[in-house]
């Protein structure tokens, strides 16, 4: 059975919010392109081409800044939802979160992976949801929510596949457990990369030490997620350093070379840490399907892993709170073939 559009009846209301803002961005295109030939040609000059028409959301405003959304600042703007079936979504998590509540940001919202881990606060017509950043909506501008369906349905009727949304980051949110690290599949001592989880609050920095006397090596976040030292970081163990947006900084230890390997420490990002032999799990995760509503979204997957114990400890750091970096996205220029 269908809907009036290609494909099942329950998938109808996700298609349609598609639907929406792919006619909503190409008319807003065409229109863009009409006044710029009329202008161009009221002033004499005849254009030397025309660049295809592209759904303006595809890419952040000019000017706009690459950002997560911004403790104590309630913004407003549209959600629509998907489903990531299963998959953690760009932000390389082995596998969504359990109650499946999660929600994809525009690139300017996403800001290359910085708004990872963090949590939405996000109020609609029926009511507020709790939701964690998990993946970048490619076609999403500022403003505009891309939740999953079960998120949804907590703010709203999904027959009506796209709603107006107010929303906050939610500072210093519950925590699920203490941080994991999963060091990534092809490291080693020459290159090292590492996904940090349940943080609670975005992160702002990651820095490595082989043992407990090397010197602190910060790592460098890539936009899908994972904490990267091109030139490595020893054979380990590891101490890893972690600190959040709010100041939080926390110290794990015995983090060892296990590529694939999810290892959960003793260390809580907040809210007190704890001391003791701690057991790492590996969770399989299954690579994303297109969506109608991010039929481009891509993420890097990790591999199923297996079981190993490590032993961690943890110190507690405060630190001062600093801002996010951030930078005008460039405009790529438009060519002629």
């Amino acid at each position: 059975m269908t809907d009036g559009i290609d494909g099942p009846a329950d998938q109808a209301p996700t298609q349609r919010s598609a639907l929406r803002r792919w006619l909503a961005g190409g008319a807003v295109a065409t229109l863009a392109t009409v006044v710029g030939l009329s202008l161009a040609l009221r002033s004499g000059a005849a254009p030397a081409c025309a660049a295809p028409a592209r759904p303006v959301a595809a890419l952040p405003a000019v000017g706009a800044l690459l950002a997560p959304p911004v403790a104590g600042t309630l913004h407003k703007g549209k959600a629509t939802f998907y489903d990531s079936k299963g998959a953690g979504g760009n932000c390389s998590y082995p596998a969504a979160p359990a109650d499946r509540r999660y929600v994809a940001l525009g690139p300017s919202e996403y800001a290359d992976g910085a708004a990872c881990g963090g949590y939405l606060e996000v109020t609609g017509p029926k009511g507020t949801v709790r939701v964690m950043v998990m993946d970048q909506c490619p076609e999403c501008a500022p403003g505009h929510l891309d939740l999953s369906r079960e998120a949804f349905a907590r703010i709203a009727d999904p027959v009506q596949g796209i709603v107006d949304v107010s929303y906050r980051l939610v500072v210093d949110p519950p925590l699920s457990g203490p941080l994991t690290f999963r060091i990534k599949e092809g490291a080693s001592q020459w290159w090292f990369a590492v996904l940090v989880a349940g943080h609670g609050n975005p992160l702002r920095s990651v820095e490595v030490r082989q043992g407990s006397s090397g010197q602190w090596r910060a790592a460098t976040r890539e936009s899908y997620n994972y904490w990267l030292i091109d030139s490595g970081a020893g054979p380990g163990p590891y101490q890893i350093r972690v600190t959040d947006t709010r100041g939080h900084r926390v110290t794990a230890t015995g983090i060892r070379m296990a590529p694939g390997t999810v290892q959960r420490s003793s260390v809580r990002m907040y809210g007190g840490s704890s001391r003791g032999s701690v057991t790492a799990t590996g969770t399989p995760s299954a690579r994303p399907k297109p969506s109608a509503s991010a039929s481009t979204r891509a993420s890097a997957r990790p591999t199923p892993s297996v079981a190993m114990t490590t032993d961690a400890t943890a110190s507690v750091e405060p630190t001062a709170v600093e801002a996010f970096a951030a930078a005008p996205l460039a405009t790529p220029s438009p060519s002629c073939g």
